[in-house]
């Protein structure tokens, strides 16, 4: 039953199918449902800091001196954000993380290793003057 469904999802998308067509359950990186669901719920914590940094350039950037310092840095604000953006979807997903764990383990470890260098990063400071405090707060 399970394979017709697939199937038919797969045949309703209209072109080629991208992607695994199997959901680890019950190996040791995925041992129940409840373990697969709680491994999706950390994105919103990784993404939605990118979001509101992104978002809060346009704020500050009528600060005094921050327009000067962000066009000195980064040529505009519409660049800090390919800058932050590139650099996330480049390095978020480049499965650096994979330790021959699931796929979505890989994906996160590589995510979350982006998250650890951000203070390294040209544009940590973008984020700082946006409000970030860390990828665990409220958002």
């Amino acid at each position: 039953e399970m394979g017709r469904i697939l199937r038919e999802a797969q045949q309703s998308v209209g072109r080629p199918w991208v992607g695994l067509s199997v959901v680890h359950l019950g190996d040791n990186d995925v041992p129940n449902a409840l373990v697969f669901i709680d491994k999706y719920t950390q994105v919103p914590r990784i993404v939605n800091p990118i979001l509101k940094a992104i978002q809060g350039i346009d704020e500050i950037v009528t600060w005094p001196g921050i327009q000067t310092y962000i066009e000195g840095e980064f040529g505009s604000p519409e660049a800090v954000k390919i800058s932050i953006l590139r650099d996330f979807f480049r390095h978020g997903f480049d499965g650096s993380g994979d330790d021959g764990g699931s796929c979505i383990d890989g994906r996160l470890t590589s995510s979350w290793n982006w998250c650890q260098q951000l203070s390294k990063k040209a544009y940590s400071r973008i984020f700082l003057l946006t409000g970030f405090s860390s990828f665990d707060g409220a958002f």
